[in-house]
């Protein structure tokens, strides 16, 4: 059984999350101070964080960077999902350039919020090998030269679709309609700022090469040679 972490200060919203997650056969934990959740996550296992912005003793954009610096790789790869009152283009690029996967605006729909959970626990399809690159979707692990490479779900994904096409580049659109499945309306510049956080974690695997390839006006491409 999947298990999600909410943290949210509103109780009553926090316990209409958790009950529409376990009515789909998921285990949920509530917290509702930020400086509990590190403590929580490294005594007990999460599969995926439901964070809110606007916390007590500490901000989600703080907990946020604070899980995807962690050492243990457990924790700093956990998805994570972002709530926030705000709505400002701003604040959703910040959260997704410190590592969040997705994000949703209050109010919301909990249905929709349930769905995006599914989405991002559906595991990808894609599995290539190339060159140094080893992109295992049944482990939901990549490597570079053999060292492991810390992702996000959603840079898993388009890592995946890259790796699927190498030396092809893919456009913005066939780019996001990969990173999310239920086809929400979402800016290019969602998929550039995902681009920069992989393109960060390659280099640092690979030191002086530049794996990804963008082409102005037209896409991405992934060159492994």
């Amino acid at each position: 059984m999947k298990s999600i972490l909410i943290v949210e200060d509103e109780p009553k919203l926090a316990a209409l999350m958790s009950d529409y997650l376990k009515a789909e056969g998921y285990a949920t934990h509530s917290l509702a101070d930020g400086l509990a959740v590190m403590p929580w996550l490294r005594g007990n296992a999460a599969d995926l964080v439901l964070l809110d912005l606007m916390l007590p003793g500490r901000d989600g954009l703080a907990v946020c960077r604070e899980i995807r610096e962690d050492a243990d790789a457990r924790i700093s790869r956990v998805p994570i999902i972002m709530i926030t009152a705000r709505d400002e283009e701003t604040d959703r690029v910040v959260g997704l350039e410190l590592g969040a996967d997705d994000y949703v605006c209050k109010p919301f729909s909990v249905r929709e919020l349930v769905a995006r959970v599914k989405v991002i626990l559906r595991r990808p399809r894609i599995s290539t090998r190339d060159s140094g690159l080893v992109v295992d979707a049944e482990r939901h692990q990549a490597t570079l030269d053999g060292k492991a490479l810390d992702l996000t779900p959603v840079e898993f994904r388009l890592l995946a679709t890259l790796a699927a096409a190498p030396g092809k580049v893919l456009s913005r659109e066939k780019l996001l309609a990969q990173l999310y499945e239920d086809h929400r309306v979402v800016t290019g510049r969602t998929v550039d700022t995902h681009v920069k956080n992989l393109r960060r974690k390659l280099g640092e695997a690979r030191p002086g090469a530049d794996l990804l390839r963008s082409i102005y006006g037209v896409g991405y491409a992934l060159e492994t040679a």
